[in-house]
């Protein structure tokens, strides 16, 4: 932390002309705005918390909103100040004011002749315009206590332009005096052609330096070689432009500087350092004054907030192949951690997820190679965005693997208890209950059971893709699915076109065991009645052991055609019966209820039993599992 800090300090010393030798002003520039009614609305709204708000046209034609002028020393603490206390945006930096023209806030300030404010007196000044002053009170001359950190008073007002201050407070109030720090005139910034000729002593290591730090901010998206070609001037240009600097796409000693200083404040800020985990075999830059390692818990290695820095990090490594991916891809998913809504992307090699919601935000990485599956993720809340994102740009691009070993599943041996313990917000979210269902139109709608949408804020099919309730019937417990987004069932049911027969064998096809298992199973047996036990019509009765994740699958004959539903067993509640008697809704009921949702039902045409092999793939590919969600 103190290397940063100093090195801080000496580029500032360096741009500045030295804390003894500099400029007598400094700013800190919080906003570039384009137009002037921009401008001035945000200035109006900065006013509301600071006294010494400053708006000026730019060279580039651009208005900038700035607080000061500081003596130098006084700008750089007023800066890191405000930033640590999330006062002003992130990438707020130091000004020398040398591109201000025309002030429109206050009109008529002058950016070389205006009043300097060291800390102390800033801190005053702060405190008052937060207060207001009674008629005929009288406030302090001078402020004796320490310097206080800026907060924005509770529903302020806009406070009025300097020059209409003294007009406005009570006659009895004495002006605060204000310290001048006299100092030597700056020195003019360089021209273009200077500029081009300062660039060109830059070593190659300064140059791949520079480049860098315009990675750091976003500008720059190519290779570090310290070659400044197209790619790099361009970067230069639009870093110029956003600083409100001319964009000529060569940067001078003192932008050079700047850009190189505010990285550097960054670093500071975040203790980004580079860590080498030698489990996991992997290397990375984390923000170590955010989160601090906590515990292993294979395959992650997890970094906790620190001080409450809304912040988490976990690396991820463990052996595998692309069935192993994929399925550390399903269970991220289902972490509490990981909002449902956001952009995904996974390949053979690879996975890249960024998740966000009104709660937080992740984004997590993966990568296959060598048998070795590498990653991390970044887990934040709202409140830490702005340093989320510079978290993330470092460990993005200084993550490496090494060693060619993996975290160790051996490496920590837990009880359940311990491992809860450990995992506290990385549970994986579960629903509360799921059953079975299966598609009845090529466009994907499913039929179900009323069971499962009881008591349910959200509706999935196959676990991730939402559903609405299209239709349903508590008479016969049937209800009809649409799915968020169209799909394209490979198999879709086709009914029976006759009635059942005694004796006929059947397969039911259902995710008996709800969500443990990644595919339905078939279960066998045969059609003992064609009608209820009480001679109910529309249900028949079969001899089938199933399980409740199985109500809502369809039950097929040995040609494929659906002869009808399962029908939950709380349909026969208050009843024990035997484990192998189990009903279901026949092709009948389903397809009146089928068109009254407007859906037209396919009829199954005969051609003789399939083998076995098609029938399990016919009747598995047209079940899904339906999921209900708190």
């Amino acid at each position: 932390m103190r290397h940063y800090l100093s090195l801080f300090t000496l580029l500032f010393v360096f741009v500045f002309g030295g804390v003894a030798a500099a400029q007598d002003r400094a700013w800190v520039q919080i906003e570039a705005q384009p137009t002037l009614n921009q401008a001035q609305e945000r200035a109006r709204a900065y006013a509301a918390a600071f006294l010494d708000v400053a708006g000026f046209r730019m060279a580039s034609g651009w208005y900038a909103i700035a607080l000061g002028p500081y003596g130098p020393d006084a700008a750089l603490a007023r800066l890191r100040e405000l930033r640590r206390d999330n006062l002003i945006p992130a990438d707020s930096f130091i000004a020398g004011g040398e591109q201000f023209r025309d002030a429109f806030w206050p009109i008529g300030l002058d950016p070389a002749t205006g009043p300097v404010l060291d800390a102390t007196a800033q801190a005053s000044a702060d405190m008052m315009a937060g207060q207001t002053a009674a008629p005929g009170s009288v406030m302090p001359e001078t402020v004796t206590t320490a310097p206080l950190a800026p907060q924005p008073p509770a529903q302020a007002a806009p406070i009025a332009p300097l020059q209409d201050m003294a007009a406005a407070a009570p006659s009895v109030v004495e002006p605060v005096a204000e310290p001048v720090i006299t100092l030597p005139t700056p020195e003019p910034e360089e021209t273009l052609a200077e500029a081009q000729r300062s660039e060109t002593a830059l070593s190659r290591d300064e140059r791949k330096d520079l480049q860098t730090a315009l990675q750091w901010f976003g500008y720059y998206d190519s290779a570090i070689d310290g070659a400044f070609g197209r790619g790099t001037r361009a970067s230069m240009a639009a870093w110029q432009e956003a600083m409100g600097h001319e964009p000529t796409g060569v940067m001078t000693t003192r932008q050079r500087a700047q850009i190189i200083a505010e990285r550097g404040a960054i670093i500071a800020e975040l203790g980004l350092e580079t860590i080498t985990e030698q489990e996991a075999g992997i290397e990375v830059t984390l923000p170590l004054a955010l989160v601090s390692f906590d515990h292993y818990e294979p395959p992650f290695v997890h970094f906790e907030e620190k001080n409450n820095s809304g912040l988490r990090v976990v690396l991820i490594s463990e052996p595998g192949d692309r069935a192993t991916l994929r399925g550390l891809y399903d269970i991220l998913q289902t972490l509490e951690v990981m909002p449902r809504s956001g952009e995904r992307a996974l390949s053979d090699s690879g996975f890249t997820i960024n998740a966000a919601n009104a709660e937080g935000a992740a984004h997590a990485f993966a990568e296959l190679s060598g048998g070795l599956i590498k990653g991390y993720m970044l887990v934040w809340r709202p409140e830490a965005a702005a340093k989320a994102a510079r978290a993330l740009a470092a460990i993005q691009s200084s993550f490496k693997t090494i060693g060619g070993r993996a975290l160790d599943p051996g490496l920590v041996s837990l009880n359940d208890a311990q491992r809860r313990s450990l995992l506290a917000g990385m549970e994986v979210r579960k629903p509360l209950l799921s059953r079975s269902g299966f598609f009845v139109s090529g466009s994907g709608a499913v039929l179900t059971t009323v069971e499962v949408l009881q008591s349910c804020r959200r509706i999935t099919i196959d676990r991730d893709i939402e559903a609405t309730i299209a239709a349903q019937d508590p008479a016969t417990g049937l209800a009809v699915l649409t799915p968020a987004r169209p799909l394209a069932p490979r198999h879709i049911a086709a009914f029976v076109g006759d009635s059942l027969r005694i004796g006929t064998e059947v397969a039911l096809a259902g995710y008996s065991y709800e969500d443990a298992l990644p595919s339905p199973t078939l279960t066998y047996g045969a059609v003992e009645d064609t009608k209820g036990l009480a001679g109910e019509v529309g249900i028949a009765r079969l001899s089938l052991s199933s399980l409740p994740g199985d109500a809502g699958g369809p039950v097929v004959d040995g040609t494929g055609a659906v002869l009808g539903m399962l029908i939950p067993a709380t349909a026969n509640a208050g009843r024990v019966l035997p484990g192998e008697v189990s009903f279901l809704a026949d092709a009948a009921s389903i397809k009146t209820m089928l068109a009254t949702a407007g859906i037209t039902p396919e009829t199954a045409i005969r051609q003789g039993a399939l083998p076995p092999e098609d029938l399990t793939d016919l009747a598995t590919s047209m079940t899904v599992l339906v999921s209900c969600w708190e």
